[in-house]
């Protein structure tokens, strides 16, 4: 409803700025012509003898696309107020007038566009003939007009003073008209300097043809731009229609986005473009009167297009095209009605004279509009994507944000993981390199047992009461860094698998308070209260120092796993690493590799160490121990059995030490020692399916040797797995093979157990024989033992025995066997056999000192 009000007073005004076309101070006068050939060369006096003039019917002559030269004449009715005659179209190339007095040529003029502004007798864009009459004569004017383009001849005989009082007006119309597409121009040129896209630049030169055009139909360029230059002003016309064509189709198709919306429309209106831009160019090199009927001809489809387009896209839902309708219906119908004029078809009036002005200035005012409303749906657009991608933005964010915290967090328990604790640690190595640190893993070793029992849905929110309580105990931990701090949390614990906690600290604060410390251990090891129950989780506390035990947070995560899955820890509940105990390091690889190579070359040779009888003063029996004496590197013998143990080589090493001990036997009953050897036995042999069925078949072998060889057990290796190593025991008793319990003294297992063993010998461990002569305490525990085992029918060993004094206390207690380094050292058979030669020459105080 707005829109309509606004374009019925735009167009009112318009029409208001053209009151001369129905003025009371002009007249038309009745004409009558007469057609003649173009090259018909006549004087007026011969024209106005001429035969076939003809009345006029129309009110303005007009006789379309015409070569014929036309002569007009007309008697002037009104003298005394008559002074001036109008031709309104000022495109017709040559104009004869002629002022006839009384059937005289009182008075003439020469003029046209093809001559330049300057000979016209008024300058104005249309021609204007002025001339006086005097009263009492009778007066005629004869016209003589030839063009190229469309003749067409609207006159009027006016009053001088009302003509240029109207034309005053008139041109204040024109004004507006032309301040209304060059303020159209500005605003969209500067819009496309701003934002640099084609549709505004489009505009621009589609509404600047416009302006050209209507400029040149009007006159008003000749007598402005191009007054001295005819031949200009005669290709203007020809030029700025296909012009001004070709970019109103280049624009529509950018408003309308037929591209996207209609690819037929689309190619139509690139072939019309192409058209107009080959026309475009033509009319430079063709005749003027066919370039002119060939612009006109292809303006009318064009415009056909483009009035045709807008509904069918409206029709479609294309929302640019309401505006689009109504501004190129509008220019639309004013061009046709000019063009259908120009041809003839319609007659001379105030619409078919001006309705591309009006269209065009309605137009300009139309799509201005709806690029200004396309600007703010498009800065709309624009804001509401940015908050669009603001929004998607912040949702991106949150998301990676999540699945960064997913991925630095374990998903059960929320503490930090494994990727979060190494990247915490090495921040912590970098940021200060000099300070030490401690790592701490806490292996939850009875949760798998756990999870049998009561599920894994009851397991998990174990495991979540565990984590939020180790957190909370590692917290008072002295020293402990956090590994993540945020307003809501705060974690010193982190989760690097579901059995496998982690926290670090200062190593200088925490070692400075071990009471501290071990009160923290102990809440560690506290079992989780789940349901009214006390869940035990058995944990085992590994640790490794920074920079003693590596430099990185991988090693030091490593090393501390492996000292948490040592013996140590497993006996005490923590450990801290230590090389000795590391078979997973780059060295003890190439030590495996270097050992099975040993096994099958037999690079590993036994040494024998003798045992003493206390009684007999003899030497009733050998323990054999391993030695490597062909490696660069010299590696002790238990770390030898470590590394077998630990990687299965153990099962090799054992029977190869066994048949070596049958053989070594055999060397020494060949020399007249018929003595026993001992030989150590790992618990893992004792695991072994085969071992028992291995070692009969062995003896089977060996016939000479029953009974002869004594296999040695520690007592703690046994506690590791009772029930299975008190089976394999009794197998291997069964079998014939005498038995000790070696280390006696250094575990936990009850005098009950070691009953029921099948053991015939009980070997004292080191540890409290090696200051038997200093210690009280020692002497009592050696002295009850060995009445106690006596008790039990057990023969007893004292090993490490190094000096004479310990000897002379345990021959006291009634010790039955001894050995250690004040016997003899350890030997290779070679230097075994001068030793026992040695000893039988000598006295036993002697032979002892000697030894």
């Amino acid at each position: 409803m707005h829109l309509a009000r606004l374009l019925a007073v735009l167009v009112t005004l318009l029409a208001l700025s053209f009151p001369g076309l129905a003025a009371s101070d002009s007249y038309v006068p009745a004409i009558d012509y007469l057609r003649l050939a173009p090259d018909d060369q006549r004087t007026p006096e011969q024209a106005l003898n001429a035969d076939g003039w003809q009345t006029l019917n129309e009110k303005t002559p007009n006789f379309g696309y015409s070569r014929d030269q036309v002569w007009l004449q007309f008697p002037i009715t009104r003298p005394e107020n008559t002074s001036l005659l109008e031709i309104a179209y000022p495109h017709l190339d040559h104009i004869r007038f002629y002022l006839l007095r009384d059937g005289e040529v009182h008075l003439r003029y020469q003029t046209g566009d093809r001559r330049v502004f300057a000979d016209r007798p008024v300058g104005h864009p249309h021609f204007l003939f002025p001339f006086q009459l005097e009263p009492g004569h009778d007066y005629r004017i004869l016209l003589n007009v030839a063009t190229e383009g469309a003749m067409q001849i609207p006159l009027k005989l006016w009053n001088n003073r009302s003509f240029f009082e109207q034309t005053s007006v008139e041109s204040q119309g024109h004004a507006l008209y032309y301040g209304i597409l060059i303020t159209a121009i500005c605003f969209n040129l500067f819009v496309f300097l701003a934002l640099r896209e084609s549709i505004y630049l489009y505009y621009v030169l589609s509404t600047l043809g416009y302006l050209i055009l209507i400029g040149t139909l009007n006159g008003i360029t000749y007598q402005f731009l191009w007054p001295n230059l005819p031949a200009v002003q005669s290709n203007a016309m020809v030029l700025s229609i296909p012009l001004a064509l070709l970019f109103t189709l280049l624009f529509s198709r950018a408003f309308l986005k037929l591209q996207d919306c209609s690819p037929r429309l689309n190619h139509l209106m690139l072939i019309t473009i192409a058209l107009n831009g080959a026309l475009a160019l033509a009319t430079v090199v063709i005749d003027y009167g066919v370039a002119i009927r060939l612009t006109v001809a292809l303006a009318i489809p064009s415009c056909l297009l483009l009035a045709i387009v807008g509904p069918l896209q409206w029709a479609r839902g294309n929302p640019q095209a309401v505006y689009y309708t109504l501004a190129w219906g509008a220019v639309t119908i004013g061009s046709a009605i000019t063009a259908a004029n120009k041809y003839g078809l319609i007659p001379t009036g105030f619409i078919s004279v001006y309705g591309m002005q009006l269209g065009s200035a309605l137009q300009a005012i139309l799509l201005s509009l709806a690029l200004a409303i396309r600007i703010y749906h498009e800065r709309q657009e624009k804001v509401l994507a940015q908050e669009a991608e603001l929004k998607a933005l912040e949702a991106r964010r949150n998301a990676e944000l999540r699945l960064m915290d997913q991925a630095l967090h374990h998903p059960l328990t929320g503490l930090p993981n494994r990727s979060h604790y190494e990247l915490r640690l090495n921040e912590l190595i970098r940021g200060q390199p000099g300070k030490e640190f401690g790592v701490v893993i806490i292996h939850l070793n009875n949760l798998y047992s756990v999870t049998k029992t009561l599920g894994h849905r009851n397991t998990d929110r174990i495991l979540e009461l565990a984590s939020k309580h180790y957190n909370a105990v590692a917290k008072d931990v002295p020293g402990a860094i956090a590994l993540e701090h945020t307003n809501n949390r705060t974690f010193f614990m982190a989760s690097l698998d579901p059995q496998t906690f982690a926290f670090v600290v200062d190593a200088d604060q925490s070692l400075s308070v071990p009471r501290i410390v071990l009160r923290s251990i102990e809440d560690i090891r506290y079992p989780v209260d789940f349901l009214g129950m006390q869940v035990p989780l058995n944990p085992q506390l590994g640790v490794a120092f920074y920079p003693t035990h590596g430099t990185d947070a991988n090693t030091l995560i490593r090393r501390a796993v492996i000292a948490e899955g040592s013996d140590r820890a497993r006996d005490r509940g923590i450990a801290y690493y230590k090389p000795s105990r590391d078979s997973y390091s780059a060295d003890r690889l190439t030590l495996v590799s270097d050992l099975r190579h040993a096994i099958n070359n037999h690079e590993l040779i036994l040494y024998l160490q003798p045992k003493l009888c206390l009684r007999s003063r003899m030497i009733v029996g050998f323990e054999a121990l391993i030695r490597w004496p062909g490696r660069e590197q010299p590696i002790r013998p238990d770390e030898i059995i470590a590394v077998a143990e630990q990687t299965g080589l153990i099962k090799p090493l054992t029977r190869w030490v066994l048949q070596e001990a049958l053989e070594m036997r055999g060397r020494l009953l060949e020399i007249g020692w018929d003595a026993g050897i001992a030989v150590n036995i790992s618990p893992n042999n004792l695991r072994e399916p085969d071992f028992a069925v291995f070692v009969q078949r062995l003896m089977q072998s060996y016939q000479a040797h029953a009974g002869a060889i004594t296999f040695e057990v520690t007592e703690t290796s046994m506690m590791q797995d009772p029930t299975n190593s008190l089976k394999a025991l009794n197998a291997l008793h069964s079998a014939g093979i005498p038995l000790s319990i070696d280390d006696f003294g250094s575990g936990y297992s009850s005098l009950s157990y070691i009953k029921q063993l099948p053991a015939g010998e009980i070997k004292i461990d080191r540890s409290l024989v090696t200051d038997l002569s200093e210690r009280e305490q020692d002497r009592v525990i050696v002295r009850t033992t060995i009445d106690m085992c006596h008790s039990l029918g057990y023969t007893v060993v004292a090993e490490g025995v190094e000096d004479e004094q310990t000897l002379a206390l345990l021959d006291e207690m009634g010790c039955d066997l001894v050995q250690g380094y004040f016997l003899s050292r350890p030997l290779p058979f070679e230097e075994l056999t001068g030793w026992l030669e040695r000893f039988n020459r000598q006295p036993l105080r002697s032979r002892i000192s000697a030894s």
